[in-house]
């Protein structure tokens, strides 16, 4: 199945999956795909009926996880030693299965085909009477066997005689006590003797406090009571293995029908989840026909809101295989389409649909190209993408398939969108394939109302609220109410104008009724620029000083030649002795101007220039050089 993520069926799965219980119920879901087994299908649209009518009738299935008794199963049939806890596990698998062969019984009354799964359920009574008999609470029960009664009953009496051994030294020796109870230390029972007295019992010590002050003796008339517990502990210990062997062998020995048990619950919680589904869509089943027609009355898009929703009606085949839907850009064309190769999809999933009524016909493809399928990664245009889907779609195209198609030829120049448009249309009609698209261009309506197999259809408008009321209405072609939408959302009545003589001419102007008499573009506030000021210097100011006038440089009074008049920032350049310099006109004084120094038209490069460089600039003047004349900064 193509283009799940376009039709949204990958949330319809999302939604199903959590339903489920069982992993193995959660991956087939995942893996969910298309059923072209007619006889298949329609056992699989029975079963989730059938889970449906059970759930409504006894309430949700009791229904758990397999896999951790799977792990137990596995690590039984390496010979391994099962634990208590997964003993445990074992045995509340059993309790499951009995749960539910009892919960299916109940459903054979009614003569519900999926009731009669309970029989290919094995309870394994003896298996779950043994683990319940020796496993209690994660560990191997006190009975579960004569020996190990007898040796904890043992264990129990030589504890108590240790105790009251340790307890009797400790009341006769008060004197010698730094505490006046008895303690265990690294698992053996001791006395608190005060550092000095260590030597007064007789016995092993076993440890000292942090402070020294105190020693941790071991009596030796309990230390053999100890040896005695340790024997019997390791006689536990081996009985307690002997059981646990003893049922892992048996757990070993039902490994067949325990995974025939968790296989038939895997199963079963897959057709139970589409029951769910069900339920909580909704949903109806449907009827299934190979004869290339669809028939839904009251259908809805299962992921909106039942309460909102408004049903669709729609009818397709015999003699009309392609639907040509056209109206507003709001008015739930695209809406439309995915509703009814959603439901067809689900309905070919073995699921049940959001419909009043259905009959749906079998495909061999369902494929879609819908929205913005532009991809800067590969350097696609919006339209480039649109098209290379669209090929891929008619490569895939059989007289068996399902195409639906939005906004068909958009993306480029009206007039060529248009032209591949029709070329799209006619291909699919000459496929044999049912297919629905939508479109604006008044020229494909056109097609579609001359050609054969092929009609239009619009999505009706309420234009007081400017909402859709998606419904399809098969036979008429719709508009595309542009100007009137952009009317009551506000567009000014000046450029409505413009619009609409650019595209019908100044007679549909007249013809027009606006919605208000005026109703101009009103600006909003918006953030302003703000931008630097140039520098400027004042005209005055820039001529005050010329090439060669004689000046006084402050603060050291310094007399100097101006070579560059004020720049744009006020400052000059000024030659003084062996250095010129850049200097703020606030410090600069003329002295005497350059018309009093120096006749008109005095070549200035004799006093700001070296000789060597007024010779380079001289044969620059007359020839082609290779110098570079050198410029102080």
């Amino acid at each position: 199945m193509n283009n799940e993520k376009q039709i949204e069926f990958d949330k319809i799965k999302a939604i199903w999956k959590d339903l489920a219980i069982t992993d193995h119920a959660k991956k087939i879901i995942n893996e969910a795909d298309l059923y072209y087994s007619e006889i298949e299908l329609r056992k699989q649209l029975k079963d989730t009926t059938d889970a449906r009518f059970l759930i409504e009738k006894f309430g949700t299935p009791p229904l758990q996880n397999s896999s951790e008794i799977r792990d137990v199963l596995i690590l039984a049939e390496t010979g391994s030693c099962l634990t208590p806890y997964q003993l445990e596990r074992v045995e509340k698998a059993l309790v499951s299965i009995k749960r539910l062969k009892d919960y299916l019984a109940r459903g054979k009354v009614y003569d519900n085909s999926l009731a009669f799964y309970e029989e290919n359920l094995d309870f394994l009574s003896d298996l779950h009477h043994e683990i319940c008999n020796k496993i209690r609470n994660e560990d191997v029960d006190d009975f579960a066997s004569k020996e190990l009664e007898q040796i904890r009953k043992q264990i129990v009496k030589c504890e108590d005689q240790m105790k009251q051994k340790a307890e009797q030294i400790l009341r006769s020796n008060k004197e010698y006590m730094a505490d006046n109870y008895c303690t265990f230390r690294n698992g053996r029972i001791c006395l608190p003797l005060k550092k000095d007295y260590k030597h007064k019992i007789p016995g092993s010590v076993i440890d000292k406090s942090s402070t020294g002050s105190t020693f941790f003796i071991e009596p030796s008339g309990v230390a053999k009571y100890y040896e005695e517990l340790q024997l019997l502990k390791i006689s536990e210990e081996n009985e307690v293995y002997r059981i646990l062997y003893t049922l892992s062998a048996y757990v070993l020995s039902c490994v067949p029908v325990l995974n025939s048990n968790l296989t038939m619950i895997e199963k079963l919680d897959f057709i139970f989840s589409k029951g769910k589904l069900s339920i909580d869509m909704e949903g109806i089943e449907p009827q299934i026909n190979t004869d290339r027609c669809i028939s839904l009355k009251g259908a809805r898009h299962p992921l909106m809101d039942k309460n909102t929703a408004v049903p669709l009606q729609f009818d397709i085949g015999e003699k009309v295989r392609g639907i040509v839907i056209t109206g507003p850009n709001t008015g739930g064309k695209t809406v439309a389409i995915k509703t009814v190769m959603l439901n067809c999809i689900m309905a070919q999933c073995g699921l049940h649909v959001t419909c009043e009524q259905a009959n749906i016909c079998m495909n061999s493809s369902y494929l879609c190209d819908i929205g913005d399928g532009q991809n800067l990664s590969e350097n696609l245009s919006t339209f480039s993408a649109h098209i290379t889907n669209v090929l891929e779609v008619l490569q895939q195209t059989d007289k068996d398939s399902f195409i639906i198609m939005d906004e068909l030829g958009s993306g480029t120049d009206p007039t060529e969108g248009m032209g591949i448009a029709i070329a799209i249309l006619e291909e699919l009609r000459k496929s044999g394939a049912i297919f629905l698209v939508t479109t604006h261009y008044p020229e494909v309506k056109e097609y579609a109302d001359k050609t054969k197999d092929i009609v239009n259809a619009r999505m009706t408008f309420d234009k007081e609220t400017l909402r859709p009321t998606y419904q399809m209405i098969i036979g008429e072609a719709g508009e595309s109410c542009a100007f009137y939408i952009a009317d009551r959302i506000g567009m000014p009545n000046e450029m409505l104008k413009r619009a609409i003589r650019a595209a019908y001419g100044e007679d549909a102007v007249g013809n027009y009724t606006f919605s208000k008499p005026k109703k101009p573009l009103i600006k909003k506030n918006t953030r302003k620029i703000i931008r630097s000021k140039k520098a400027s210097v004042n005209a005055a100011l820039s001529s005050k000083y010329n090439i060669g006038d004689s000046v006084i440089v402050y603060p050291d009074k310094k007399i100097g030649i101006v070579c560059s008049p004020i720049n744009e920032k006020g400052v000059l350049r000024v030659q003084l002795p062996n250095k010129k310099i850049w200097i703020n006109h606030k410090r600069v004084k003329l002295h005497v101007a350059a018309t009093e120094l120096y006749p008109e038209d005095y070549d200035f490069s004799i006093i700001f220039e070296t000789v060597e460089n007024r010779k380079k600039r001289h044969d620059m003047e007359r020839k082609y050089t290779g110098d570079v004349i050198e410029t102080e900064n």
